[in-house]
């Protein structure tokens, strides 16, 4: 994995925090309720550690994750956690569901992947946009679990893939929601991620 220094961490950083903004906009409309995005870090790990990041989502036992294929100039998975009482949280502020059944039903997961897909769109759509490239995207799907059979179901991972993890906040008025963004990348993907940065900042 390349070494990646501090102005492409913040080049990337700032990228995806466009995309979180268009997202909160998005999201506020929908709920009409007050919603804010941040995106306090960045980091970029190996795929085989990403099971042991600590102080995360994904190092917890169970996530909801809303998942997303793109393929272009840089390809890989593109994806949303939410640790379960965030996502029931997130849920009832859509559906206006009062029931606080931590059960995610089949209404629900689609409420929850239209969240998702939105968030990922607009990450994504902001770092095409902002690197002039051009990506495309399959359907989104959900998957509900621990963050190591995830780690399982893409066996064609080579060890040499990375993954870039954003820390999200999720300020919505008074409740308490959080989530992860990954971005899984494929071999060779994140050398064109930096240098299609390098290339927008020269």
């Amino acid at each position: 994995m390349i070494e990646i220094d501090d102005q492409a961490i913040d080049a990337i950083r700032e990228i995806v925090n466009i995309g979180v903004g268009r997202a909160a906009g998005q999201l506020q409309e929908m709920t009409g309720s007050h919603i804010r995005l941040q995106i306090p870090s960045i980091r970029i790990v190996p795929f085989d550690d990403i099971t042991t990041v600590g102080n995360t989502i994904i190092s917890g036992d169970t996530l909801s994750a809303v998942l997303l294929n793109f393929k272009g100039t840089f390809s890989g998975i593109s994806a949303v956690m939410f640790p379960p009482e965030s996502a029931t949280a997130l849920v009832m502020l859509l559906t206006g569901d009062i029931e606080k059944s931590p059960e995610l039903d089949a209404l629900r997961i689609e409420a929850l992947k239209e969240v998702g897909n939105i968030i990922i769109n607009a990450v994504m759509g902001s770092i095409a946009n902002v690197l002039s490239e051009h990506l495309v995207y399959s359907i989104p799907t959900y998957y509900e679990g621990p963050m190591i059979n995830l780690a399982r179901l893409k066996r064609k991972t080579s060890h040499d893939e990375c993954v870039l993890l954003a820390r999200t906040n999720f300020l919505v008025e008074k409740l308490n929601i959080e989530g992860d963004i990954l971005l899984i990348l494929e071999i060779g993907s994140l050398d064109a991620l930096v240098a299609s940065i390098e290339r927008v900042s020269a």
